[in-house]
């Protein structure tokens, strides 16, 4: 069974400054989303899901949906605030969704087949999927808790505009994830080396890592069984105080997994990847990543015209 593409495409973009995922940096005014599709399919994907917002299922059939049309097969589901289990509703006050994994959630009645979630605004390159498209192909047909994440290298993934959020791993001997924390600023300094804000605060002691340090991209490879755990722990997560109390909590994919993990439930093969990220976290960035595109498709690693 080929494995699925899913893509978390519900949030707005606030660094960016606007729908982000929606624009145009190819030649032809491709997405980033286009080429990250693109390179999917060659490495044998067999169907593309997104998760939307509902209030822009319009706008995103014609600008985006239109194009796939006769070359692969594709569906949304979308992500809402109030789609809560049963019993539970949303704390008065609270505007933000609620993370990336309720993102995931959402796919559970479309999604049957072993799957890969990634961001729809982060330029993986091509090697990663081919990389993660092979792990879920090899999996047994009945595969449960086998779970995989591209592990991107830390110096690979940075922004020259300010501080990105990564989740920076830590493995075994098997090469298994043993933990990924959620560092919210990591920066490449003025000497060279790469360092995270302690504790995410703005104030925050600079901690190097490792250059060639693992870390989380939201690239990760799943089974269905996944969304079965995750429906369970998000009650969890909506029964604890601080979670509700807190109006910016977020159910994350790493926390999810890291549960996982920790309770033997599932292991998590981290997979290493040549990539080298790039996006468009803050507007500065958008030149850039235009330009490399750009030289990507002169280069012939893309043809002018995806779709």
């Amino acid at each position: 069974m080929k494995p699925t593409l899913f893509l978390l495409a519900a949030g707005m973009g606030s660094r960016y400054g606007g729908l982000k995922q929606l624009d145009g940096l190819g030649p032809n005014g491709e997405t980033i989303m286009d080429y990250s599709i693109y390179d999917a399919i060659e490495a044998g994907f067999g169907k593309i899901v997104w998760v939307i917002r509902k209030d822009f299922e319009e706008q995103f059939r014609t600008q985006i949906l239109a194009k796939y049309e006769g070359k692969v097969k594709c569906e949304l589901c979308f992500q809402g605030i109030d789609a809560l289990p049963e019993g539970f509703s949303v704390p008065e006050g609270r505007e933000k969704p609620w993370g990336t994994n309720h993102a995931v959630l959402m796919g559970k009645d479309v999604i049957k087949e072993p799957f890969c979630v990634i961001n729809c605004d982060d330029f993986y390159n091509r090697d990663a999927f081919m990389v993660i498209g092979k792990y879920l192909a090899n999996l047994p047909e009945d595969a449960k808790g086998q779970y995989a994440m591209v592990g991107f290298r830390v110096g690979n993934t940075l922004s020259e505009n300010g501080t990105v959020s990564r989740g920076v791993c830590s493995k075994d001997a098997n090469g298994n994830l043993t933990t990924c924390v959620e560092r919210t600023k990591i920066a490449r300094l003025e000497d060279g080396t790469v360092a995270y804000r302690a504790d995410n605060k703005e104030d925050g002691e600079w901690v190097s890592v490792d250059e060639a340090a693992p870390v989380s991209m939201n690239m990760w490879g799943f089974t269905p069984d996944y969304f079965q755990y995750s429906e369970e722990y998000f009650k969890e997560f909506l029964s604890d105080e601080a979670n509700i109390k807190n109006l910016k909590s977020e159910f994350f994919i790493p926390l999810m997994v890291n549960k996982l993990i920790n309770d033997g439930t599932a292991t998590c093969k981290v997979l290493d990847t040549t990539s080298k990220w790039f996006g468009v976290t803050y507007s500065e960035d958008r030149p850039e990543t235009v330009a490399r595109i750009a030289k990507l498709v002169e280069d012939g690693v893309y043809p002018n015209k995806l779709f």
